[in-house]
Formats: C-alpha cells, structure tokens, sequence
C-alpha cells in the first residue's frame, strides 16, 4: 500500500493565540470580581433603604353645598437607612395625595441624604385647590364626613442609592401604596405604611 503523503504542519497564527490569551484573561477577572463582590455582600449584608409613612393629620377639609372641597392634610415621611456601612441618597420624590380618584396636590421632595445606620423625617404640607366633586363623589365624602373619617390615597415613587464598599453603587425604586384614614377632627393616625422596592 502506498503511504500517505504528508505535508507540512501548518502553524497556529500569532494573532488567534493572542486572541485566546486575551479572552483567558478577561474569563478570569470576571470570575474573581464576581467572587469578590460576592463576598463583600456576605461581609456588608445590605438593607435596601425605605421610606415609612410615620403620621398623617386631616389639618382641615372645607366642604361646601357647591359641592367644592378643599382639604389641607400634614403628612410625615421618614426616610430610613439601616446600612451600618453605606450612605444612602433619596431622589426623585414623588408622591400623589387623592380622594376617590381625585388627585389633590403632588408632594416632592429635593434630593436629600441620609446617615449611615440613621433616619430622617421630612414634612410635608398637602393642601388641595377646591376642587369641584361629580354627584358621586359628593356622596362619598358626604358619607365620610358623616363617620368623621375621611380615606386618601397616597401613591408614588423615589429613588434611592447607596454606596456599599467594593460593590460600588446600588440603584433602587422605592413605590409607596398608602390608604389613609383621617379622623374627622384632626388626630394624628400612624398609617403604618412603607415603600416596597423594585
């Protein structure tokens, strides 16, 4: 039998092998970053920051046989942060006070910052323009104030961020669903509400 004919070896270019060392390189710095981050996450253990509906006040409803509503209603946020080793930032605040799918007045909030392992409370003043009520609506709140109670609804969003070591910056929405049940005569009630995060 004849014998194969056998040319030369063909050699691997310079180019692809610096490619495949380019590539194993990258391959492990990814794994020990990730390793890393993993670890500095069991070390700091991080809380998403939260905003707590603290109390809320019916300051004043003005009600009139026009069926026009006016109401002013104080409300208490307080921001939390219970992140022994990260500073948190709050943002984009934007809440919106309603009654029957009426919307009352918008609450915003300037960027602020909170403490490590610390809160803050922030005031706000919610007072609606009159607003002119459909029949329907003129019903819901005649039936409100005849309990003495009358039930907003408190909804938005915030921001927040916080630095947390060799994991850099963390990023999260924070979404508020608050019903509030004002006392006709201005008690203070504690909504207990807080955000939930996405």
């Amino acid at each position: 039998m004849p014998k194969p004919v056998v040319g030369p070896r063909r050699r691997t270019n310079p180019l692809i092998w610096c490619v495949a060392i380019i590539c194993t390189i990258l391959t492990v710095a990814v794994i020990i970053t990730g390793i890393a981050v993993f670890i500095g996450y069991l070390a700091i253990r991080p809380k998403i920051p939260q905003i707590t509906v603290k109390s809320a006040q019916l300051d004043l409803v003005d009600y009139d046989q026009a069926g026009i509503l006016t109401v002013r209603v104080i409300i208490i946020i307080k921001a939390e942060n219970d992140n022994e080793k990260a500073h948190a930032s709050f943002y984009d605040t934007d809440f919106v006070l309603g009654f029957q799918g009426i919307k009352l007045d918008i609450l915003r909030a300037p960027p602020f910052d909170v403490k490590k392992n610390s809160s803050l409370e922030y005031i706000f003043i919610a007072e609606s323009k009159p607003v002119a009520l459909d029949p329907e609506e003129q019903d819901s709140i005649d039936f409100a104030l005849s309990q003495n109670v009358v039930n907003f609804y408190l909804k938005g969003t915030c921001r927040t961020r916080w630095r947390v070591g060799p994991l850099g910056s963390v990023k999260f929405w924070l979404h508020l669903d608050c019903r509030l049940q004002l006392p006709r005569n201005g008690d203070v009630v504690d909504p207990k509400c807080s955000t939930k995060s996405k």
